[in-house]
């Protein structure tokens, strides 16, 4: 007879499945997942990290080896991304694409955190998750909701390498070079230290669009509204006035002096920039013509 820790590591991995069934069944396409929300044949969990109700714990045991075989890239659902260098940003303190009043994760209230409603099967939008396969057990539900209960952190890692390195540029979302089907509703760019949000405004940050190429191309500025996520201050959210016409686009952080981001040290970006004027152009994307 088996042991019993055997038959709980079996129940545990299950659990992990179906809550990536959620993740993936949004897309409607279950790339990289069986019938039953079970990763396919060569993928495994792979984490490291006793699965627990944190982060760190929750990345390294589902978002990274199993959901972002399909939440990655300029594919994602949703433009959720849930590999390493992106899930946490555009989770906490974001608002829902569904439904733009609730933000995807609430810290402090896992009742009012999107992710929580599409599980428990109360969203105002769509049906219960996993989509078409059998509800998660409470119990699985309760990792996310605790994490959530408990701030939502990032983690303690985390907070060490951000203390450790340069204000830089961590992620952006779109990636450079994306061509998305369907124009994001939030741009969503990732710092490596926590910014001085006063400075966070539209003479720091533009977005651009680009009409023809080379030196004739046409560039015109995008109206749009800089915030930074109270749960999340290493984000800078950048949403648009209006939806986001197919063409190209491009991220810009200004060089011009008094209107610069920097962190909440007062620390400014050391490397170089892309513009003789000191800009920086951190994102390159393309908005696909509805077909």
């Amino acid at each position: 007879m088996l042991p019993a820790s055997f038959y709980r590591h079996q129940c545990r991995l299950v659990a992990l499945g179906l809550l990536c069934g959620w993740l993936c069944a949004c897309s409607g396409s279950g790339v990289g997942l069986d019938s039953n929300g079970q990763p396919l044949s060569g993928s495994s969990s792979g984490g490291t990290v006793p699965l627990a109700a944190t982060f760190e714990a929750i990345q390294a045991n589902v978002f990274t080896p199993i959901c972002s075989v399909c939440h990655i890239g300029a594919t994602a659902p949703q433009g959720l991304m849930l590999d390493a260098a992106h899930s946490y940003n555009l989770l906490v303190g974001v608002p829902s694409t569904e439904v733009p009043s609730i933000l995807r994760v609430k810290p402090g209230d896992p009742t009012n955190s999107y992710i929580i409603q599409k599980l428990e099967g109360h969203a105002a939008v769509g049906g219960q998750m996993p989509l078409g396969e059998t509800p998660l057990p409470a119990t699985t539900i309760a990792f996310i909701a605790q994490w959530i209960t408990d701030g939502a952190a990032a983690g303690t890692s985390a907070t060490a390498v951000a203390m450790a390195t340069t204000f830089r540029v961590a992620s952006v979302a779109p990636e450079n070079d994306d061509v998305v089907a369907v124009a994001p509703a939030q741009i969503v760019i990732g710092f490596t230290r926590e910014l001085d949000a006063t400075r966070a405004d539209a003479a720091a940050v533009r977005l651009e669009r680009i009409d023809g190429a080379g030196e004739t191309a046409s560039i015109t500025a995008v109206a749009i509204e800089p915030s930074v996520p109270a749960a999340n201050p290493r984000a800078l959210l950048l949403t648009p006035r209006a939806p986001l016409a197919a063409g190209q686009y491009r991220i810009v952080l200004s060089g011009q002096p008094g209107a610069v981001l920097s962190a909440s040290d007062g620390e400014l970006m050391t490397d170089a920039p892309t513009h003789a004027n000191g800009d920086r152009i951190i994102g390159r994307f393309t908005v696909a013509a509805t077909p």
